[in-house]
């Protein structure tokens, strides 16, 4: 049987707030987990995948709204591949626009600490 957390050892493992866990719940974004005989909410390994996967979503500057799209698409099935598909690959083409416009700004980072190097070096009579 699937090893079943609570909610405090699954923020734990995913690095999100119990709060965030049933927040996320509320909203859609993960499936009702299952329940303990007490009520508590118990994750499996699946449930704790899937989560993974939002964070991903979640670093990479998914909106939440997005991601409650994907969610209700995905819960549908495979009749929504292709919008599933076109979700990611917008989302993908946006992370790589902001990791080519990242990249720029860095490179302007790096050509001043350049410029600060010849200097500390002229002024040390190198």
């Amino acid at each position: 049987m699937d090893a079943q957390l609570t909610v405090q050892q699954a923020a734990e493992a995913t690095g999100l707030s119990a709060h965030t866990l049933r927040y996320y719940e509320r909203i859609g974004l993960v499936q009702p987990v299952g329940r303990a005989a007490s009520g508590h909410r118990r994750y499996t390994q699946q449930d704790l995948a899937w989560i993974g996967f939002l964070n991903c979503l979640r670093a990479t500057g998914m909106p939440i709204a997005r991601m409650q799209e994907y969610a209700a698409l995905l819960r549908e099935g495979e009749s929504t591949l292709a919008e599933r598909t076109a979700l990611l690959q917008a989302h993908q083409a946006a992370v790589q626009a902001e990791i080519a416009s990242l990249q720029t700004h860095l490179g302007a980072v790096e050509a001043k600490l350049r410029l600060y190097e010849q200097r500390r070096l002229q002024a040390a009579g190198k």
